[in-house]
């Protein structure tokens, strides 16, 4: 199943979940519906709250509240990008200004609190205590990963077991919880709902792998970001670590030193060691199967259109350009 056909098996539950979003973000503050609807109208293909719809159809559901849930997993994704860039100093987000660029650190930190908040509210409303347990858990999991990733900055002895568990915590905890809220509302068994969670899981550390590699393999207009950021930042992500493992001594002394060190400079030089070592295939390998993993953690699920997509969600994280 191609993207587009993902898309247009989902697209009403979709206009519903943008409509939720323009609703729930109005506040008589107008700051932050300026800064809320730029981020939110930024781009991007809405993976997350896509992820809530099509788990809630292939485990039976039929209600709606998988609209407003969707629209909470997107307000939480939304907060930690705000959050993210203020803490990276990032200026460039999909092509264009990020919010604290734009708008100022300070007013992108708060309306990240707000996005919280709001989300809180909104999970009140739907009134399904377990939907709010996974939510609730799922904030202070990624709030930790990101502590995590900022000790890990700068840090050259990162192991690969070390990053793989931040990367889980902070980018596929919030796949695990858009895939696991399907079932849960559907009133599915227990080892429905963990299945769906590892199939979140697995896709989300597949689509951050995968990010891994475009940093040093895609061109800006791909990423809608400067090539090697991640490395100007220090963030010792599975190429360079994969280097540090595998790699001669003097490759193994350039990328420590350019960790610790950060900067730009060293691109060149990092990117050649990384190609001789063959680190870009190793990390896209890894993503590779943690897509099939995803794709057989749906063997729970009856046979559905829902199902199918979510299985092609998993191969097209891997196979994805920006």
């Amino acid at each position: 199943m191609e993207l587009n056909e993902i898309r247009d098996l989902v697209a009403d539950g979709m206009k519903a979940v943008d409509d939720c979003i323009c609703r729930r973000l109005q506040s008589p503050v107008v700051l932050i519906n300026q800064l809320g609807h730029y981020i939110i109208g930024s781009g991007g293909k809405r993976l997350r709250p896509m992820l809530v719809l099509l788990s809630a159809r292939a485990s039976g559901y039929e209600g709606e509240d998988h609209i407003e849930v969707a629209a909470v997993i997107e307000f939480i994704h939304t907060a930690t990008l705000l959050h993210d860039d203020v803490v990276d100093a990032s200026e460039m987000r999909r092509g264009r200004e990020t919010a604290n660029a734009r708008f100022g650190n300070e007013a992108s930190v708060l309306v990240g609190d707000f996005l919280y908040s709001r989300s809180f509210e909104m999970l009140v409303d739907i009134g399904n205590m377990r939907v709010m347990e996974i939510l609730s858990h799922t904030t202070s999991t990624v709030a930790e990963g990101e502590v995590m990733q900022l000790l890990n900055c700068h840090d050259a002895d990162t192991t690969e077991a070390s990053y793989m568990h931040v990367i889980q915590s902070k980018t596929a905890k919030l796949f695990d919880a858009a895939s696991r809220v399907g079932p849960v509302l559907a009133g599915r068994d227990p080892s429905v709902e963990q299945a769906l969670a590892a199939y979140g899981m697995h896709l989300g550390t597949a689509f951050q792998l995968i990010d891994d590699v475009l940093d040093y393999s895609g061109t800006r207009e791909e990423m809608g970001k400067n090539m090697g950021d991640d490395l100007a930042e220090g963030k010792p992500t599975l190429p360079l670590i994969h280097v540090m493992r595998v790699g001669s001594d003097a490759q193994k002394a350039l990328v420590r030193e350019a960790i610790e060190k950060g900067g730009r400079e060293y691109a060149d030089r990092v990117l050649a060691a990384i190609t001789e070592c063959d680190s870009i295939e190793y990390t896209r390998q890894a993503a590779e199967r943690e897509a099939e993993n995803a794709v057989q953690s749906l063997s729970v699920l009856p046979q559905s259109p829902y199902r199918e997509a979510m299985a092609s969600l998993a191969r097209f994280s891997v196979g994805r350009v920006y």
